[in-house]
C-alpha cells in the first residue's frame, strides 16, 4: 500500500471529523469573540471556567472513547452485532460517568481557589459552571455516539449534527448574552454562554438518538429496535481497562492548559484573556491532526481486526507522515500571520498585545502536538495506553507544566522577560510537547517492529 493509497483511505474519513470539530470548538470560539467585545471580566470568567469544565470532560470522554478501537475491531472482523453491544455497554459507561462529573463542576471551590480569580470573575464562573453541568449528560451521551460512528467509518453523521447544532448555538448565546431586557431577558454575559451551550447538547444528542433507531445503516448493529441491554460486567471491564489510560492520558495534556489559564488568571484579566486567545487559536489548529488521527486510529483498528497487521503497520506511518507535513504548513502560516488572526478576535490593542507572545511559539507547538497526537491515537487503536499516559504525565505535567510554574513566577534571574509570565508557560508547554511527541513516537516503532516479529 503507497503513501498515496493511504491518503485516499484517510482523507474521506478526516474531513468530515474535521468539519464537526471545528464546529465544536466554534462554540467556544464564538463565546470568546462575542465576550472579548462585551466585557474583560466574562471573557477571563469564560478562560478559567472553559478550562475547567474542558479537563473534566475531556477526562471523561477519553475514558468514552475506548468505544472507537473496539467497535473498529469488530467492524473489521465482520462481528457487527458485537459492535453494536459495544454501544449499548459504553451508554452505562456514560450514565456512570455523569453523577461525579456534574457535582464537580457544581462545587469547583478547590480549583477556583487556585486560580485567585476575583470576586467578580469567580461569581460569573460558578454560573457558568453550573449551566455546563446542565450540558454534560447529553454531551457524555453524544460522545458515544460519535466514537461508534467514527469506528465504523461514518463520521458524516456526526458531522451534520454537529454543524446543524452550530446553527443554534450562535443565535442563542448572542441573544443569552445581551439579553432582552425591554422583554425581561437579562443580559447574563458567561452564563448565557453556558446555557446556549446546554440546550444546544441536549438537541443534538436526542437527534442523534432519532437516528439510531430511524437510519436503515445500523441495522445490522442491532441499534434500530429493543431497548438498552443490560451491563455486561466483562466488557465493562474491557473498556475500563483501555478507556481509563486513554482518559487519564488526555487529562493530563488538556490539564496542562487548564492550569495555565487558572495560574496565569493570577496575573490579572487581561493576561488571561490573552491566553485564551492564544488557546483557542491553537486549538482550532489542533482540530486537523486530531481529525486525522481519528480516521487512522478507525483504519488500523480495522486491519488489526481483519488480521492485516502489514497494512495496519503501513496505514499508521503514513497517516503520522502526512500530520507532520501539514502541520509544518500550518504552523508556519499561523506564526507569519497572527497579528492578523488575533485581530479577528478583538480590537482590545492590551489583549492582544498580551496574546501576541504566547503565538511566539506557535509553529514548533502545532508540529509537536501534531506529532503526538497521531501517534497517541495510533497505539490506541493497538490497545495500547498506559505506557503513553506515563509519557505524557512525565512531559506534559513535570516539563510543560512544572517548568512553567518556575519560568513563570520563580523569578528566575537568568531568563529574560519575554519567557517570563504567561510566555514561560507556553515556551515550556512547547518543550513538554517536542519530549511527549519524541517518546510516542518512539513507542509506536517499538510496537511496528515487534509486531513485524
Amino acid at each position: 500500500m503507497s503513501q498515496l493509497d493511504s491518503l485516499r483511505r484517510i482523507l474521506p474519513l478526516a474531513w468530515p471529523v474535521l468539519v464537526g470539530q471545528v464546529a465544536l470548538l466554534a462554540y467556544s470560539t464564538i463565546d470568546t469573540i462575542l465576550l472579548a467585545r462585551y466585557s474583560a471580566d466574562d471573557l477571563a470568567a469564560l478562560a478559567v471556567g472553559s478550562a475547567i469544565y474542558i479537563t473534566l470532560f475531556v477526562g471523561l470522554m477519553g475514558v468514552m472513547m475506548a468505544v472507537a478501537p473496539m467497535v473498529g475491531r469488530h467492524h473489521g472482523a465482520g462481528r457487527y452485532q458485537e459492535a453494536g453491544e459495544q454501544l449499548h455497554q459504553t451508554t452505562w459507561l456514560a450514565f456512570a460517568l455523569m453523577l461525579p462529573g456534574i457535582l464537580l463542576l457544581l462545587h469547583p471551590d478547590l480549583l477556583l481557589k487556585v486560580s485567585m480569580a476575583s470576586p467578580a470573575v469567580e461569581i460569573k464562573v460558578r454560573g457558568y459552571l453550573s449551566a455546563l453541568a446542565c450540558s454534560l449528560p447529553p454531551a457524555l451521551l453524544f460522545t458515544a455516539f460519535r466514537g461508534f460512528n467514527n469506528a465504523v467509518s461514518r463520521p458524516k453523521a456526526v458531522m451534520i449534527l454537529q454543524v446543524g447544532s452550530l446553527v443554534l448555538k450562535l443565535p442563542l448565546s448572542l441573544l443569552l448574552i445581551h439579553g432582552l431586557p425591554d422583554s425581561g431577558l437579562p443580559a447574563m454575559g458567561a452564563v448565557g454562554c453556558g446555557i446556549a451551550t446546554a440546550i444546544v447538547m441536549w438537541t443534538q444528542t436526542l437527534i442523534a438518538f432519532a437516528l439510531l433507531r430511524s437510519d436503515k445503516f445500523y441495522v445490522r448493529y442491532g441499534l434500530h429496535r429493543g431497548g438498552l441491554h443490560r451491563p455486561d460486567w466483562l466488557k465493562l471491564k474491557a473498556l475500563l481497562k483501555l478507556g481509563l489510560p486513554m482518559g487519564a492520558s488526555i487529562l493530563i495534556e488538556i490539564s496542562g492548559f487548564t492550569f495555565m489559564a487558572i495560574f496565569i488568571a493570577r496575573l490579572g484579566s487581561t493576561a488571561v484573556a490573552g491566553h485564551q486567545l492564544a488557546t483557542n487559536l491553537v486549538t482550532l489548529m489542533f482540530m486537523l491532526p486530531m481529525a486525522l488521527g481519528n480516521a487512522t486510529s478507525t483504519l488500523v483498528a480495522q486491519r488489526l481486526g481483519a488480521n492485516d497487521r502489514a497494512g495496519a503497520t503501513r496505514i499508521g506511518w503514513h497517516g503520522l507522515e502526512l500530520a507532520m507535513a501539514l502541520s509544518c504548513g500550518i504552523g508556519a502560516l499561523m506564526f507569519f500571520g497572527r497579528a492578523q488572526v488575533l485581530a479577528l478576535y478583538t480590537d482590545d490593542a492590551a489583549i492582544i498585545a498580551s496574546a501576541m507572545p504566547l503565538l511566539l511559539w506557535v509553529w514548533v507547538f502545532h508540529v509537536a502536538d501534531a506529532s503526538q497526537t497521531l501517534a497517541a491515537y495510533v497505539l490506541r487503536a493497538h490497545h495500547i495506553a498506559t505506557l503513553p499516559m506515563v509519557i505524557n504525565a512525565l512531559a506534559l505535567w513535570g516539563v510543560g507544566l512544572g517548568l512553567g510554574y518556575w519560568m513563570a513566577f520563580g523569578h528566575v534571574d537568568w531568563a529574560p522577560a519575554s519567557l517570563q509570565g504567561a510566555p514561560g508557560f507556553w515556551s515550556a508547554a512547547t518543550a513538554g510537547l517536542v519530549i511527549a511527541a519524541v517518546g510516542l513516537c518512539s513507542l509506536l516503532a517499538w510496537v511496528h517492529r515487534r509486531e513485524r516479529g
